[in-house]
C-alpha cells in the first residue's frame, strides 16, 4: 500500500529515473571507487555537517544536505523530492515528509541489495503479510504494537549474579548493537552444532533468546545466568564469581560466538570468516616496518577485533597556552599516539628484506579495513618495576569521529605527494633561467623571479 502522497505518483517516471542513474549509486555504492565519492562528498552545502543520520541528496541535481537544509534547496530551486543517504527512503517537499511508493520502494530495495551483496552481507527482502496474519490484525488491533520515539522497547536492566557487573556492561553493548539486532530479530541464525559444542551449548543461540527477552518489551530485570554459564563452558580461564575484567570477557565472548555461529558459506578469501560476528566486528590492522638503513618497508596486515589505546600521556601534560590548565584528552588524541611512528632501538632490530642484514627500524600502525562496530580498549593500567595504578583520567568521546586519518590509504595520499625541494634543487641548479611558472592549488597561474642560492640553502628549506 502506497502512502496518501500524490505527488510521488505524478512524477513517477523522472523521479525513477533520477533514482536509478545517480542517485542511488551514491547513496549504496557497490564498487571501491563509488564507496570512496560517498566517503568523500556527502556533507551538507550549507552546514559543512557530514556525519548527520538525516542527511539528504536533491533527486533533481544531486546536492547534499542535512534534513533542515534540504527542505530549504527544495525550496529555492523548486525541486520536489530529496532522499535519504542513510536509507534512501524518499522525501516530499510538498508533503514534508518521508513517503512510500510500492515500485520505488523494490527500486531502493535492489539498489542496497547490490551494495550488500559486494560487501559480502545478507540481502534484505519485504515480508507481506498473508490474509491470515491480516485477519488477525483487523480482529484484535491490541496485538499490533507501533513504536513511537519515546519508546522505551529494548532497554532492561540485568541482575548482578555476584560480581558480574563486567558482564552486564557487555551485554547491554552487544544487545543494542543494530546489525547484531537485525539478525537476530530476522531470525537469521540457525545452528549448526559441531565436535566442539552441542545445539544445548550453543552461545549464539542464547544470545537469539536474549534478544528476544529484551525486545518482547518487559522491563523486569533479566538475569543472564544461561550466557554466564556458557561462556563459562566455552572459556575456563573466566570461570568463577570473582571480578573479571570487562575487555577480556568481550574478547572471550566475541570468540565463543565467532566459533559457534557455524558460518555455512565459503568465504571470499582464504583466511577470512563469513560469519555475522566477523561481518561486524573485524577490522585489518597494518604494521610497517621501515628500515633505517635502506628505507625498505616491510608490511604486515593482521585482523582485529578491537583497538587498545595509550592514555597520551604527553598529550595530558602539556598546559592549555590560554588558561595553564591541563588539556582535556580526546579519543582522537589517543588514535594519533596509536598511529604515531615508533623508533625501534638497537635492542628490537629486525631484519631488513633488502638488506638482509639486522637493522633498526621505525615502526607505524595504520588501519588497513574498518569495522562496522570499533572497540576502542583504554589501557588505564600504568605498570612500573613495583606496582601497577590505575589512571582516572578522563577521555572525552565525540558523538562523531572522522577516522580518515587513522587510514592506512590516508597516509598512502599523504606521503605520495612528491618532494618539491628535490625538484627546485635540480631546476636551479640546470637552468640559467631568471623566472618560472608555477600553477596553484586554486587553478591560477603564478609568475615567479628567480635569485641566486647556494645549493645549502634550498636543501635546509
Amino acid at each position: 500500500m502506497n502512502s496518501p502522497c500524490k505527488h510521488v505518483g505524478k512524477n513517477q517516471r523522472t523521479l525513477s529515473k533520477s533514482l536509478n542513474g545517480v542517485v542511488y549509486a551514491i547513496i549504496f555504492p557497490n564498487n571501491a571507487k563509488a564507496r570512496e565519492v560517498h566517503a568523500k562528498h556527502i556533507r551538507c552545502i550549507q552546514c559543512k555537517t557530514r556525519l548527520n543520520a538525516l542527511m539528504c541528496a536533491c533527486c533533481k541535481c544531486s546536492t547534499f544536505a542535512c534534513l533542515a537544509h534540504i527542505h530549504d534547496h527544495l525550496a529555492a530551486k523548486r525541486h520536489l523530492f530529496a532522499v535519504s543517504v542513510e536509507t534512501g527512503f524518499i522525501y516530499c517537499y510538498h508533503c514534508g515528509d518521508f513517503v512510500y511508493n510500492h515500485e520505488m520502494e523494490d527500486a531502493r530495495r535492489d539498489a542496497e541489495n547490490g551494495c550488500r551483496r559486494s560487501l559480502n552481507l545478507s540481502t534484505r527482502s519485504i515480508w507481506y503479510p498473508g490474509a491470515a496474519v491480516a485477519n488477525i490484525c483487523h480482529d484484535d488491533p491490541a496485538r499490533m504494537v507501533r513504536f513511537s520515539k519515546s519508546s522505551i522497547r529494548g532497554l532492561r536492566g540485568l541482575v548482578n549474579l555476584g560480581n558480574t557487573c563486567f558482564m552486564n556492561c557487555i551485554i547491554q553493548a552487544i544487545v543494542h548493537t543494530p546489525h547484531l539486532k537485525d539478525y537476530f530479530l530476522t531470525d537469521q541464525h540457525h545452528c549448526i552444532p559441531s565436535s566442539s559444542h552441542r545445539k544445548a551449548q550453543c552461545l549464539m543461540c542464547e544470545l537469539a533468546n536474549m534478544f528476544q527477552e529484551f525486545y518482547k518489551g518487559d522491563v523486569t530485570p533479566y538475569k543472564p545466568n544461561r550466557f554466564l554459564n556458557l561462556v563459562w563452558t566455552h572459556a575456563r580461564h573466566l570461570a568463577g564469581y570473582e571480578q573479571q575484567d570487562a575487555h577480556e570477557f568481550f574478547i572471550a565472548a566475541l570468540d565463543v560466538l565467532h566459533r559457534h555461529s557455524g558460518s555455512s558459506s565459503l568465504p571470499s578469501t582464504p583466511n577470512e570468516c563469513n560469519c555475522i560476528i566477523d561481518w561486524i566486528f573485524t577490522g585489518k590492522l597494518q604494521s610497517d616496518l621501515t628500515c633505517s638503513i635502506c628505507g625498505f618497508v616491510s608490511t604486515t596486515v593482521d585482523p582485529f577485533w578491537d583497538i587498545s589505546l595509550d592514555m597520551a600521556q604527553e598529550v595530558l601534560r602539556s598546559p592549555n597556552s590560554s588558561s595553564g590548565s591541563l588539556q582535556q584528552i580526546t579519543l582522537e588524541d589517543c588514535l594519533h599516539r596509536y598511529i604515531k611512528p615508533e623508533h625501534l632501538g638497537s635492542n628490537a632490530k629486525t631484519k631488513c628484506a633488502r638488506c638482509e642484514t639486522y637493522e633498526e627500524s621505525t615502526k607505524q600502525l595504520t588501519l588497513k579495513t574498518l569495522p562496522m562496530v570499533a572497540c576502542f580498549h583504554l589501557k588505564r593500567f600504568e605498570h612500573s618495576r613495583k606496582d601497577r595504578k590505575k589512571m582516572d583520567t578522563k577521555i572525552k568521546y565525540p558523538q562523531f569521529i572522522d577516522m580518515t586519518p587513522f587510514t592506512a590509504s590516508f597516509r598512502e595520499r599523504s606521503t605520495s605527494v612528491p618532494d618539491n625541494r628535490t625538484s627546485i634543487v635540480t631546476n636551479l641548479l640546470t637552468t640559467n633561467r631568471n623566472n618560472c611558472e608555477s600553477l596553484g592549488d586554486d587553478g591560477k597561474w603564478s609568475l615567479h623571479v628567480l635569485h641566486p642560492a647556494s645549493t645549502q640553502s634550498v636543501v635546509s628549506v
